[in-house]
């Protein structure tokens, strides 16, 4: 790190101004623990100067994309797409854990932006990847958006008189002199350079009190006013985490109604007043999506390409997903820059490129404006044999001039990622061995109560209320309603959405969990015996279910795991001049408490700067994954793979905190990562 590669590894090293907890100096010759087994209460704020421990957790949470699973919740487990359980340290709670960061390999290239930690152009595709990369839209984009369209009719529905007056005296008058691209380009201009405006301009209030046709006040439909940034309002225990459990069910809920639509079933004619309308003969009948309506296989020949064409689209279609929410997050950065980036230089050269924009327009008529774009369009359409031919030239030219363009190397050059921007921050901590703890979890369901209102989050330009609305009627809104939440726009959406399963059902679930639960036990017994013999597979799989542990307390130097079955620690090592990350059975490692000891003797250990992947493996398939989650109420231990320059793999399994561990090991070293 001390070679600085990256514009990240020179931020990390850089004596900042505003210091937290893990930027002052410490006199411990070990790596100072900042309270990684710690309740949040207990851990010092702030850890990095400039910013929030909730922001902070915010950040390395979406990192690794972890979310709250509730216990026994057997219609999500038969519903969920591959997924992974990752056990909390501070109590036995289930998390889901769907992770932004799978694999990274070391990148000897010029890294784009000055930034490592881009997105390979060869990435692997997987449906669990597709499905992060949507989620990541949801959170950060669609909600943004959703809030934008709020905004808006907020302005229209001239219920804050007084803001939405000056905005139309504005318009009108330049519109009547021709003045209205440059009144545009102007509040543009104020808008990037000048925070303050932002909030006099557009007053805050939370997403989910405005309604976005009236632009008044609403009820949120989770019932309450929970949280500040989600759409629905949904309570929340740490900072964001509503919103991306509406991610998570905002995917489930695409692929619920596609696998319903899939049935070709009409709920409305299944049961209730429509079915006993029809006549007997014609709902004794076959149902046409079964019989005489779907060719066979053989005589289908549209099946094979059809689906060859979908799943080869897919990988574009998440490489464009990764590429509008990574250029959002870098646009979302550059107007509210995080310390230790920059605070002004991304702002004012956005800012730059508006000047421009002003000049032109105080010269440029609407005639000649609309003849350059019917020009533009005539061109596009018919000058194609020019178009391809200066596109040749290019790129015999200029090899790869698509690239310099791209705007993470010119105008979002330097502004990161969330992922980059965390990767600096973890950065941070390592660069002054004190390892950013993770973030907190509470196992318990927040409380249906409204979360508290201040003018940072709700607030009207000059002497009007916030929303027009009076202090009742905006508590009404806030307080809790446990009705709003199951309330949907019709019968017929309430008639397709659910479905009973009754007394019947649920008994014959039970008998499947029991019957699940001996088969689990019986395999997991099996792999037990298949290990002693020697079976690799089964050595791998061994302690990826534990027993829970209400006392797992390991980091951010050693953490409990296997190698090759073997019950251990992998551990850090910081006290040599090189640091090295090794694996010991020792277990002395949890009774003394030190993991830079010299008579460990560890089975293998390599030096962090000669790690050349990091890879993040399940300990199980997904499908046995649900089947143990499921039947055991028990969280699963995953693993991770790492491999040095020499080629050399070593896999670490049943490994509860591996996501610390990941997070440490991309942090310390100069290495320039590049996901997969």
């Amino acid at each position: 790190m001390a070679e600085e590669p990256t514009l990240s590894h020179a931020l990390a090293l850089d004596d900042h101004e505003e210091k937290g907890r893990a930027q002052q100096d410490h006199f411990e010759e070990d790596v100072l623990d900042l309270g990684w087994n710690e309740k949040k209460e207990r851990i010092a704020a702030p850890l990095v100067g400039g910013l929030g421990n909730e922001d902070l957790w915010l950040l390395v949470r979406r990192f690794n994309k972890v979310r709250l699973k509730k216990k026994n919740d057997v219609r999500a487990a038969l519903r969920a797409e591959p997924r992974k359980v990752k056990p909390c340290p501070y109590n036995t709670s289930n998390f889901l854990s769907l992770h932004q960061l799978y694999h990274v390999k070391e990148s000897t290239k010029a890294v784009p932006g000055n930034l490592d930690l881009n997105i390979a152009d060869e990435e692997e595709f997987s449906p669990d990847k597709l499905r992060a990369q949507i989620e990541r839209l949801y959170t950060e984009v669609i909600v943004n958006l959703v809030n934008v369209v709020k905004h808006i009719a907020r302005l229209r529905s001239w219920r804050e008189t007084r803001r939405t007056t000056a905005f139309c005296v504005a318009y009108f008058v330049a519109w009547l002199f021709d003045f209205v691209v440059p009144l545009l380009s102007v509040t543009i201009i104020t808008l990037i350079a000048y925070p303050p405006a932002r909030g006099v301009l557009f007053p805050p209030a939370p997403i989910a009190l405005v309604d976005a046709k009236t632009g008044g006040v609403q009820k949120p439909k989770a019932g309450v006013l929970g949280s500040h940034g989600s759409a629905t309002g949904a309570p929340e225990n740490h900072k964001g985490e509503a919103v991306e459990q509406e991610a998570s069910n905002f995917f489930n809920g695409i692929t619920a109604i596609i696998l319903t639509s899939a049935t070709g079933k009409h709920p409305q004619g299944e049961g209730g007043a429509q079915r006993r309308e029809r006549p007997r003969r014609q709902r004794a009948g076959p149902d046409g999506h079964r019989a005489g309506g779907k060719p066979s296989p053989r005589h289908d020949k549209t099946k094979k390409p059809v689906e060859n064409a979908m799943w080869s689209k897919m990988r574009p279609l998440m490489k464009i997903v990764g590429d509008i929410t990574d250029t959002w997050e870098r646009f979302a950065n550059a107007l509210s820059p995080t310390p230790p980036f920059p605070q002004h230089i991304y702002r004012m050269r956005l800012a730059s490129i508006i000047v421009p924009l002003l000049l032109i327009s105080l010269f440029v008529t609407s005639y000649m404006f609309m003849k350059g774009v019917t020009f533009s369009v005539g061109f596009g359409f018919f000058g194609d044999p020019l178009i391809t031919r200066g596109i040749r030239l290019l790129n015999r030219e200029f090899p790869h001039w698509e690239k310099l363009l791209e705007l993470r190397n010119t105008v979002l050059k330097g502004v990161p990622t969330n992922a980059q921007l965390t990767l600096t921050l973890l950065r941070i901590g390592e660069a002054n061995k004190a390892p950013l703890p993770p973030p907190p979890r509470v196992g318990e369901a927040p409380p249906d109560r409204p979360v508290g209102v201040t003018d940072d989050e709700l607030r009207a330009t000059g002497a009007e209320p916030p929303l027009n609305a009076t202090e009742a009627e905006l508590d009404e809104a806030m307080s809790h309603d446990p009705t709003t939440a199951h309330e949907t726009s019709g019968s017929d959406i309430d008639a397709a959405k659910n479905a009973k399963h009754g007394k019947k059902g649920r008994k014959l679930i039970n008998l499947l969990k029991s019957t699940t639960k001996g088969a689990v036990k019986t395999a997991m017994g099996a792999d037990s015996v298949r290990a002693k013999a020697g079976s690799s597979h089964a050595k791998h799989r061994l302690g990826a279910a534990p027993k829970p542990t209400p006392d797992l307390l390991s980091g951010p130097v050693d953490f409990q795991a296997r190698y090759q079955g073997h019950k251990g620690h992998v551990y850090i090592s910081t006290k040599a001049t090189i640091p090295a990350v090794a694996f010991s059975e020792d277990v002395t490692i949890e009774k003394i408490g030190s993991a830079d000891r010299e008579d460990l003797h560890p089975r293998w250990s390599v030096p962090v700067a000669d790690l050349r992947e990091l890879k993040k493996v399940g300990g199980y398939g997904w499908k046995y994954r649900m089947l143990v989650g499921w039947s055991l109420s028990r969280e699963i231990a995953d693993g991770l793979e790492l491999t040095d320059r020499l080629g050399t793999t070593y896999k670490l399994t049943a490994l509860p905190l591996r996501d610390e561990l990941f997070n440490r090991l991309i942090a310390m070293g100069g290495q320039k990562w590049e996901a997969w």
